[in-house]
């Protein structure tokens, strides 16, 4: 599995924007169905900044 860090550049393994993970951890706790091991992202569309949590599983290292 690859190791991911806060200020990784990725992608969904299905396409999609170039996000930055901005905090990882476990988001399956309280009012959150999020996954166990998840990494915040956040990216733009424009100038609007959006985040989201995903998977660890469903991202790869952003390449060139």
């Amino acid at each position: 599995m690859t190791e991911f860090q806060i200020g990784d550049v990725v992608n969904l393994k299905s396409g999609g924007p170039s996000m930055t993970i901005s905090n990882i951890g476990n988001y399956s706790g309280g009012f959150s169905m999020g996954p166990e091991n998840g990494a915040l992202c956040i990216w733009f569309e424009k100038e609007k900044k959006l985040e989201s949590v995903f998977d660890i599983r469903v991202l790869m290292k952003y390449e060139d």
